[in-house]
């Protein structure tokens, strides 16, 4: 996945402002990678993606950060 990720940290940086309505990670580029592990654009799962409308702020924030992992605009702590 070479695209920019500037839509997507955008995103991020809004969402981890956010003290209710965490905004989704969503930025239009619906479709699955070929493995169909995360969405190419939001790097989301398909579970993620399920459960995001009813879920808590919580759980949506607790997606941004596995989002931000997998998409590599954070990297890990080291163990």
């Amino acid at each position: 996945m070479s695209r920019s990720l500037a839509p997507l940290a955008e995103k991020a940086r809004a969402a981890l402002a956010a003290v209710d309505n965490v905004p989704s990670p969503c930025i239009s580029v619906c479709r699955m990678t070929s493995d169909r592990s995360v969405c190419e654009g939001c790097f989301r799962t398909l579970d993620e993606l399920r459960a995001w409308s009813g879920a808590s702020d919580a759980y949506k924030r607790g997606v941004w950060q596995q989002v931000m992992l997998r998409s590599g605009l954070v990297q890990p702590d080291p163990v």
